[in-house]
């Protein structure tokens, strides 16, 4: 009787559920502050104070931010985004439907906030929609239309800086080796805990809170409620609440408007508590979602039936979510999880190959995704067969020349029998007869008056100023001068890190945590097989890793280094630290693969040539020295020449 198959759970099996504990968990941290929150809106009523649970007010809070904790979940992303500038990234993103969902949310939870705030604000406030006056006459209340209007705006501003400053973005974790200095038994470096990274923030997040609450009320105040949406507002707030109120016929907004201290300070402060509440849950949601695919201290797939094959499947899955965090999981077994590693290298019945095999090939595939993308930058897009074929049938047909005439060719043209006939003929004539045409002789002349008439008027320095090159260099000054100021120019400069970092790690979004990921995980479990691959997998492909590494290594840096900046880059920094780290890792795997086999390079058909250049590209630049310092006896220490 046949053995019965074992299922392979697929990866996301262990990855999902994960993710749904972790966002449980940011779900608790933002009622516990939505708790903190709602004792900050004070009721008369002594229950609303002491029992504010109770009274819904902490759940009334708590669902104005969940909208943007679902909008986190719907547009998560592994990496940065990849642009050659900011305004290239507008226009990837301004009118995506991705950017609209964001704005959109960011505008409905303020508003929901807002009116829970109007519902719980405390009766002296004078806060409420409707307000009745001599005679019962129900009145629309324009306070509470200037408060709702101000944290409408803040919403839409707070969704406008989410999607500027991509808060979608997950940053995952890069795994490094341990400290050298402690030993290869010293302990692996801990990641930071989610709730230690939540407390450097707070004072960041405060502070940011509340300089966006003040910007935005100072400016509805100022300027948009005064000046421009004043009537739009007041009209619009009248049409929704006349069918639920006797309120006036017109729509037009009384002469007092509701401009005065007390107002802007009590916008301030609710717009800070929403401000507050929305970075809480952008930097919960963060830290704890980019957190170490572990569970209970072991890797996810550890309570498959089948871990290595579920690790395969993300390793090999299509999404970048998954993918990436496959890779990160990998690298963590190959370096803390000593059973698992070896495990590694004693699976070898499997279908596609062993899996050291299939880690080997993904792996160094990830790492030449970078040598091609160098490869192919600047080339042309090679044409699809689809475009071949059309080009191959809109080929124009050979035309056929008709055969030459048998007709005497020296034979007189007849006389023109008609007046058209005639004029042509003499135009003819005209334009064939020899001497100076009119054109030589006044065109000369006309030159020479013009350049006496410039020599007289405009000096040397002057012409050469409106020459075309003086202009377009003058054209060219003013831009880069346009291109320095801070809020202005910064939005349209190409800068050196951005354009290095889209050329290397790819469009629209660049992962560098799977290639430094990947480095480590390969060589990793290529040293790691000298004492614990006992079927001798590993050993053949060593070559291999050292002279991918060493090829990619120097062409990443020659990349780097003759990487032209654009004219626009006004500052002209050549770093980029991202495609940084990725060279380094790239050193460092390359460093520890040398060290490990360098004594058996021999065996592995490795000549002395090739260990050389490993050497040199696994070498890391050092320190820049410092000029010396001036002898106390120079007389002129700004003379001395510096190396």
């Amino acid at each position: 009787m046949a053995s019965p198959v074992v299922r392979r759970a697929p990866y996301k099996d262990f990855l999902q559920p994960c993710t749904q504990r972790r966002f449980a968990s940011v779900l608790g941290w933002l009622l516990a502050f939505s708790l903190v929150e709602a004792l900050f809106v004070p009721r008369l009523h002594l229950s609303w104070s002491l029992f504010p649970l109770t009274a819904v007010r902490t759940l009334l809070v708590f669902g104005c931010v969940v909208f943007v904790v679902v909008l986190r979940i719907a547009h998560p992303h592994v990496g940065i985004r990849t642009t050659n500038s900011p305004f290239d990234t507008f226009k990837q993103n301004a009118l995506s439907l991705s950017a609209s969902e964001t704005i959109l949310t960011y505008t409905l939870s303020a508003f929901l906030f807002s009116q829970v705030y109007l519902s719980c604000a405390a009766d002296y406030a004078n806060l409420p929609w409707v307000t009745y006056h001599s005679g019962d006459r129900a009145r629309l209340n324009e306070r509470a239309v200037f408060f709702t209007l101000s944290l409408t705006l803040l919403g839409t501003f707070e969704g406008t800086l989410h999607m500027w400053c991509d808060y979608d973005k997950l940053i995952l974790g890069l795994v490094k080796e341990n400290n050298a200095d402690q030993g290869p038994d010293a302990p692996s470096p801990k990641q930071e805990d989610a709730i230690e990274k939540f407390l450097k923030r707070v004072p960041a997040m405060v502070k940011a809170s509340f300089t966006v609450s003040v910007s935005v009320a100072l400016a509805n105040y100022a300027v948009l409620y005064s000046f421009l949406l004043r009537n739009s507002a007041w009209g619009w707030a009248m049409t929704l609440l006349r069918p639920f109120y006797n309120l006036p016929k017109t729509n037009i907004p009384p002469a007092s408007a509701p401009w005065s201290v007390w107002m802007l300070g009590r916008t301030v402060l609710a717009g800070f508590l929403l401000c507050l509440l929305f970075g809480v849950s952008n930097v919960a949601f963060t830290n704890y979602l980019a957190r170490e695919p572990l569970k209970n201290g072991q890797p996810l797939t550890s309570e498959s039936k089948d871990p290595n094959g579920s690790l395969l499947n993300g390793l090999k899955s299509k999404k970048a979510r998954i993918s990436s965090f496959a890779m990160w999981e990998l690298a963590l077994i190959a370096r803390d999880f000593d059973v698992r590693r070896k495990a590694i290298f004693e699976d070898i019945d499997r279908k596609d190959g062993p899996m050291w095999s299939q880690i080997y090939v993904i792996c160094l595939g990830a790492i030449k995704a970078l040598e091609k993308r160098i490869d192919d930058y600047g080339k042309p897009p090679a044409p699809s067969a689809t475009a071949a074929e059309l080009a191959s049938q809109t080929k124009p047909s050979a035309r056929v020349v008709e055969p030459p005439t048998s007709a005497n060719i020296w034979q007189p043209a007849p006389p023109p029998k008609t007046l058209r006939d005639s004029l042509g003929k003499l135009v003819a004539d005209v334009t064939k007869s020899p001497g100076k045409k009119p054109a030589d002789t006044l065109v000369p002349f006309a030159k020479k008056t013009v350049a006496d008439v410039r020599d007289s008027l405009l000096t040397k320095q002057q012409q050469e100023n409106l020459s075309r090159d003086g202009a377009v260099g003058g054209f060219h000054w003013a831009l880069q001068q346009m291109l320095g100021w801070p809020v202005l120019g910064w939005p349209f400069q190409q800068r050196y890190s951005r354009r290095v970092a889209t050329a290397v790690l790819g469009t629209p979004y660049g992962d560098f945590s799977l290639y430094v990921n990947s480095a480590f995980t390969l060589s990793r479990l290529a040293v790691a097989s000298l004492n614990e691959d006992n079927y001798g997998n590993v050993h053949r492909d060593v070559p291999t890793i050292i002279r991918t590494l060493t090829t990619v290594i120097k062409k990443l840096e020659i990349f780097k280094d003759n990487y032209p900046i654009h004219w626009t880059d006004v500052q002209g920094i050549r770093e980029c630290g991202h495609v940084d780290e990725v060279l380094n890792a790239l050193k460092e795997a390359l460093g520890r693969v040398v060290v490990a086999f360098e004594k058996y390079s021999t065996d592995l058909r490795l000549n002395r040539t090739d260990i050389r250049l490993a050497k040199e590209a696994a070498e890391k630049p050092g320190p820049v020295p410092l000029p010396p310092a001036p002898k106390a006896g120079d007389s002129q220490p700004e003379m001395v020449q510096v190396h």
